[in-house]
């Protein structure tokens, strides 16, 4: 007869194993051991979750092998459906996607992933599962209550510890997110001072040309007319030639100086910007570069952890951790 106490151990049993699977797998697609799994510790719990409801639901039809393989790909196809939607409402975040796979199911279970858990459910029942079993019936009783306590225990605060992580890294992102808007808001500002800097200076120009070009005409105009009677009114214009260039002269220094000050003004209003735009970059990179226990072996661990609230921020955080990979193992820390 199965009982509480069976089960709790072939849930750690099969948590363990399918955490040795995981890292397995992880370790010929990438070359190196990865800590896979929600958890720290060396646990699966899905897989667990996984076996456990196969063994207890399908124990009586473990010999119709079609019928145990149907039903175990319905049974582990719901249990990943559900862990994945679940983990998404809880901590806004996909922690795998299957959306490129065909026939996929909302990005949480495909028909290639559903299809080996039926054959693995197949071998589990027909050739691990009675190994499993009468090991833990092998197990001292006192002993194995005193180890699932333990075992218990550690998974409870390795729950705690994760769940800590994840509420600190949608912090982090949302963080971020606002990062990048300030910067965005700091570029677009010190971009709009620039251009209006420049259409300034350009209209500047253009009024000082035609200011000198109606003086030019008005001098060309008083000539002509002064060409008639220039015995009489040489003096006469000789002095409006000096006020005028006078007031030339006046005027292009007025302007010029005014150009100055604007100028000025503009460069210490631009020198501000660009220094609380390094400072909101400063803050960014040390957001981007810092990490609380555990968060990046999450995002190690989920390569394909997307954030439905946070999307750029986690694609920002997800390349500095592949960037950090590239680095020394000893230049990092956790």
């Amino acid at each position: 007869m199965q009982t509480f106490y069976t089960f709790l151990w072939y849930f750690f049993i099969y948590a363990f194993l399918g955490w040795c699977s995981e890292v397995c797998y992880a370790a010929l697609r990438t070359g190196r051991f990865v800590n896979r799994g929600f958890l720290n510790g060396p646990v699966c719990p899905i897989y667990g979750f996984g076996v456990v409801i196969v063994v207890a639901l399908l124990t009586p039809v473990k010999d119709r092998f079609l019928l145990l393989f149907v039903c175990s790909v319905i049974l582990t196809s719901a249990l990943e459906w559900v862990t994945g939607f679940v983990l998404e409402k809880l901590f806004h975040q996909k922690w795998w996607d299957y959306s490129d796979i065909p026939f996929n199911l909302n990005g949480y279970i495909c028909p290639i992933f559903s299809l080996m858990w039926g054959f693995a459910c197949l071998i589990i029942m027909d050739m691990i599962h009675p190994m499993i079993a009468a090991m833990v019936r092998h197990v001292p009783h006192t002993l194995g209550v005193v180890l699932l306590c333990l075992f218990s225990v550690t998974a409870a605060v390795d729950l705690s510890a994760t769940v800590a992580s994840m509420v600190g890294l949608n912090k982090r992102l949302r963080q971020i997110d606002e990062m990048a808007a300030r910067i965005k808001q700091a570029s677009n500002e010190l971009g709009e001072n620039l251009a209006d800097a420049t259409i300034s200076i350009t209209e500047k120009s253009a009024d000082l040309k035609e200011d000198l070009a109606d003086i030019k005409e008005e001098l060309a105009e008083r000539g002509a007319g002064l060409k008639e009677n220039l015995a009489d009114i040489r003096e006469e214009l000789a002095e409006r030639s000096a006020d005028l260039k006078e007031d030339i002269a006046g005027r292009v220094a007025a302007q010029k100086a005014e150009q100055e000050a604007r100028r000025t003004a503009r460069e210490a209003a631009l020198r501000r910007r660009e220094a609380a735009l390094a400072e909101l970059k400063a803050a960014n990179e040390e957001l981007l570069s810092t990490y609380g226990f555990g968060q990046r072996r999450l995002l190690r661990a989920f390569p394909q952890m997307t954030s439905t609230r946070y999307a750029a921020a986690m694609e920002q955080v997800k390349s500095r951790v592949r960037d950090m990979r590239k680095k020394p193992s000893g230049s990092q820390k956790d």
